[in-house]
């Protein structure tokens, strides 16, 4: 079978999404600096690689729990608000100040459905991500929980890091979670599930076997977000990678070509307008009038 993932070397520009599970101790959600240490570096290595790195990064709400001391996740809108206000600031402020501790700059950028509906914030968010690139820094992507509602909100940052992928016209989309990647089962109650190392279009039945929950108890999406983000970005011509983050370094194991996870290979389509057809994957807005 053809190696697949040597074609993975070639990739310029990669979106890295890490979800909360990943940057959090599973006993008690609290913020694991040593693992963000250890992503920030993996990141920081690609980017003295020559590549471009947008990070797509969960956590806040929940460091805005531990630094409220709330034992479980949110169950109003307000008090999701909140921690995510809170807890935006202290990851913002490690992230910063890892980075800058291997020469490197970060930069926030924060999102809702706003962005993408409405075409002048669409090109503004574009232009900008645009012109952080082009200045070297590491763009650090979440939805502006802060202000979401459900009108507004992506809801998860898999569909999140799927759009940012197309907004930027990036070459790899690559998403960390607490598993190795997708199964023809759920690995956690069949033992007898195995890894599929590499999804193509016509793998039709891969859908059954994304489960739409997540097990963790800080994170928001499941496989099945993940599956849709392929989705998104495949006819876009970004191939996509899911795998494990317990260990970052995994990243730089992926970028040399290794077999780390799923790939999910891209078969690009004719795409006339990037954010109509962004638009359309997320249910956006339909009034043209708001919309314009």
């Amino acid at each position: 079978m053809e190696d697949y993932y040597n074609r993975i070397k070639n990739k310029k520009r990669i979106v890295i999404k890490v979800g909360s599970s990943t940057l959090t101790h599973k006993d008690t959600g609290n913020l694991n600096y040593a693992q963000l240490e250890k992503l920030v570096r993996a990141i920081s290595n690609l980017k003295n690689s020559g590549k471009e790195v947008i990070l797509v990064s969960s956590g806040a709400v929940a460091v805005g729990r531990e630094t409220l001391k709330i034992g479980t996740r949110p169950k109003t809108m307000p008090e999701k608000q909140a921690c995510a206000a809170i807890g935006q600031c202290k990851l913002m402020m490690n992230y910063y100040k890892l980075f800058s501790e291997y020469g490197q700059i970060a930069s926030q950028v924060l999102m809702t459905k706003y962005s993408i509906d409405h075409k002048k914030s669409y090109h503004n968010l574009q232009n900008a991500l645009l012109e952080i690139l082009k200045y070297g820094s590491i763009p650090i992507v979440n939805e502006n929980d802060a202000i979401a509602t459900d009108e507004i909100e992506f809801g998860e940052n898999d569909t999140l890091s799927a759009l940012v992928a197309g907004i930027t016209g990036a070459d790899l989309l690559i998403l960390l979670t607490d598993i190795d990647g997708l199964y023809t089962d759920d690995p956690f109650q069949n033992p007898e599930a195995k890894l599929i190392d590499v999804v193509t279009t016509e793998m039709k039945y891969i859908d059954k076997m994304a489960k739409k929950t997540s097990d963790s108890d800080v994170g928001s999406g499941g496989m099945y977000t993940k599956v849709l983000a392929s989705k998104i970005v495949g006819p876009l011509g970004i191939d996509m990678i899911i795998s494990n983050g317990k260990n970052p370094n995994i990243l730089n194991q992926i970028i040399n070509g290794e077999k780390k996870g799923t790939l999910f290979l891209a078969q690009k389509e004719q795409i006339n307008d990037m954010r109509e057809y962004l638009v359309e994957k997320i249910g956006g807005e339909k009034n043209e009038r708001v919309r314009n």
